[in-house]
């Protein structure tokens, strides 16, 4: 069994961007400018976004941080993505979801401007994502395709099971799985809440991605032998003995199901850190279009 270590692969992703905004530097030329608008003070999404800003610092990025109370009308806030859209100097922001109950997030996402659309959550990119045509990857399935990459894990052929279905994640890695290349050409079911009999299914998959946000649901015995495993899933549990007062679990049952595996990802330090390595490597994109546009 060999764990998939997203933390050290995002750092090398990081290192690499640095890189090309060393470069970019001594040429004289603009580095990549990532903006983030923070609604409220919710302390997960506050860490979230944070982390993003020291990686732009890390890495030599400029970066913004738009923090609206949450209070603010959606009226008001698509007032300052509209400005963020007309901003020049910014290459690419995200909106840090979830919003306050009385936003409508879905009007939001489609407010943002798709050549800005870093984090890839805009119906356009995601059309071109489908099509195969050049587009902003959401950051967590193209983080998980970069991880089975650069693992040299092969995917063609293999009988890939998703659990879940969301936009942000199940559908898309299904989509980019199934497609001719690297880390695709494999023969993907797409699974959800409605889905019968789903541990005999599981049971034949080759590779299985959990985005479901249910604690250890994968069980060992969903799982074959030699399979690989890349578990999504982020919950926080509740543990009077760990010193935050809980303890961050992912979708498989890890302890049970690691010895079965050839390959897994661990929670936390696996598709994680790579969606924020992803959401850089946007930006860097977005910077690198704009400037050839």
């Amino acid at each position: 069994m060999e764990i998939l270590d997203g933390k050290k692969v995002s750092n090398d992703i990081k290192d690499e961007i640095a890189v090309e905004v060393t470069k970019m530097k001594a040429n004289g030329e603009k580095v990549p400018h990532l903006a983030a608008v923070l609604v409220g003070d919710n302390g997960a999404s506050l860490t979230y976004v944070n982390s993003k800003v020291k990686s732009c610092e890390k890495i030599g990025f400029d970066s913004t941080l738009v923090k609206l109370p949450d209070t603010i009308s959606e009226e008001d806030l698509l007032k300052e993505i509209d400005a963020l859209n007309n901003n020049e100097d910014i290459d690419g922001f995200i909106v840090q979801l979830p919003l306050p109950k009385h936003i409508d997030e879905e009007n939001v996402l489609l407010a943002v401007h798709p050549d800005k659309d870093v984090d890839g959550f805009h119906p356009t990119n995601f059309g071109r994502m489908a099509l195969e045509m050049p587009s902003f990857i959401p950051a967590t399935p193209f983080g998980i395709m970069e991880l089975l990459k650069r693992y040299e894990i092969e995917t063609s052929g293999k009988n890939t099971v998703v659990i879940g279905r969301s936009h942000i994640v199940g559908r898309p890695i299904s989509i980019l799985m199934s497609q001719k290349g690297a880390a695709g050409d494999s023969t993907v079911t797409l699974t959800h809440s409605r889905t019968k009999d789903l541990e005999n299914i599981c049971k034949s998959a080759d590779i299985i991605v959990s985005a479901l946000g249910v604690p250890n649901f994968v069980k060992a015995p969903m799982v074959k032998d030699g399979a690989v495993i890349i578990d999504v899933g982020i919950t926080r549990v509740k543990d009077e003995t760990a010193k935050r007062g809980y303890r961050i679990v992912g979708d498989v049952d890890y302890d049970n199901v690691a010895p079965k595996c050839s390959y897994i990802t661990p929670v936390p330090g696996g598709v994680g850190p790579m969606t924020i390595a992803m959401l850089l490597k946007n930006t860097l994109l977005s910077r690198e279009r704009r400037k050839n546009a």
